[in-house]
């Protein structure tokens, strides 16, 4: 009679007991839906490189989606006083800012020939028209009306971009807790039109200055601050990679979605969230 020999390997898997039928139950693809998410690679050209180009920015919009998931969450604790659970959040979106930082790492292997080879099959599409992003920089008060007409021709996606604009960023409702936490914080950066961008005001500085001068007294708003703080520098980062790549891959080209490409990216760099969290450490 013939003797079935495991390998070591296969011993270990009978040994453990794994499952290894899944005709009749869930398995690890049919829960994460890979037949759909692997088949969401459409090359348009013949180039090997286009796989790398289209995977690095998929990727990157499911990175954004859950940072999303986060942020709103975040948003809505510290609306809600619960600032413990923000900062679990936020602390998380900065980690996934820093996958973001370093998946430009990736793309940079790609070579300005490789890119050019696949440049016209992109024809208008840019990652300037995320709409994903558009709401990340709305939710941390980036705002600007400009930034809702590259969805316009598309109702579900405006819908989603103008909730974003019209609503309290994540440092409105911060300066929002302050003020609840009986810090001067004046009206007019309480209570505005959420969809304009926000303007630094010297009594919000002193306002956060009553909390770093007394971290004790004002623990929670202090680390808020921090939070903050950290959130920033790994956006700035996220930013500054950007640039680098594209300046590297394409030089000083315009970019397909029709800006300046490197130069535009160059002026964001300038822009800042939470400009009270940052002058206030020259005053300390």
């Amino acid at each position: 009679m013939y003797t079935l020999h495991h390998t070591p390997a296969e011993s270990v898997v009978h040994e453990e007991k794994a499952q290894l039928d899944f005709s009749q139950s869930m398995s690890y693809g049919d829960y994460l839906q890979l037949d759909t998410l692997l088949a969401a690679q459409k090359p348009r050209s013949p180039d090997h490189n286009e796989m790398l180009f289209i995977i690095q920015h998929q990727t990157s919009e499911l990175w954004m989606k859950l940072m999303l998931h986060e942020l709103h969450a975040a948003i809505a604790n510290v609306a809600a006083d619960e600032l413990g659970d923000a900062f679990k959040k936020l602390a998380r979106v900065s980690k996934i800012m820093e996958q973001l930082v370093h998946a430009w790492d990736v793309l940079a292997t790609m070579t300005p020939p490789e890119y050019s080879a696949i440049r016209p099959y992109l024809a208008h599409s840019s990652g300037f028209q995320s709409a994903q992003y558009r709401c990340i920089e709305f939710a941390l008060g980036n705002k600007n009306a400009a930034m809702l007409k590259p969805h316009a021709h598309r109702p579900d996606l405006l819908a989603q971009v103008q909730a974003a604009f019209v609503a309290p960023s994540l440092y409105d409702e911060a300066l929002r807790l302050l003020a609840r936490r009986g810090l001067a914080v004046p009206a007019s950066h309480t209570e505005r039109d959420w969809t304009q961008a926000y303007t630094a005001n010297d009594a919000v500085e002193q306002a956060w200055l009553v909390a770093y001068r007394n971290p004790k007294a004002h623990w929670e708003l202090y680390q808020l601050g921090e939070e903050l703080t950290d959130l920033e520098d790994t956006f700035r980062l996220w930013r500054f990679r950007h640039v680098t790549t594209v300046e590297r891959v394409i030089g000083f080209k315009r970019g397909t979605g029709g800006t300046g490409g490197v130069s535009y990216l160059r002026k964001m760099l300038d822009v800042v969230l939470f400009p009270e969290i940052w002058t206030l450490r020259t005053a300390l």
